[in-house]
């Protein structure tokens, strides 16, 4: 019974120490639904293309820095290829969250 109850606390052991309590930071998205209509849409409105390792702005191709610098209010549209990843996505949304004036849409 000794024995048993050594293993069991190791066992207990292990697994507390193996896992993670930390909580995972979340980014609110919208996504833009049909027949969902604004009664005003802002005025300045821009469509930023994501790819993998491409950064289109209106269609002209830019950098992560100089997006934060182009784009301070109105509304950001973001279509994403299909091979882009959540990380890349990320790295994008973060340092628009948070603008007074600017929101983001990402499209389906």
């Amino acid at each position: 019974m000794t024995p048993l109850i050594d293993v069991i606390f190791l066992l207990l052991l292990f697994f507390m120490l193996s896992s993670t309590f930390s909580r995972f930071a979340e980014i609110e998205l919208t996504q833009a639904a049909a027949g969902s209509g604004a009664g005003t849409a802002p005025a300045d409105r821009v469509f930023l293309q994501l790819g993998p390792d491409r950064l289109v702005l209106n269609g002209a191709s830019i950098t992560l820095d100089d997006l934060l610098t182009q784009v301070e209010t109105g509304q950001v549209l973001i279509s994403l290829d299909a091979d882009t990843s959540a990380q890349r996505l990320v790295d994008v949304l973060v340092p628009l969250r948070g603008r007074d004036g600017l929101t983001v849409t990402v499209l389906e």
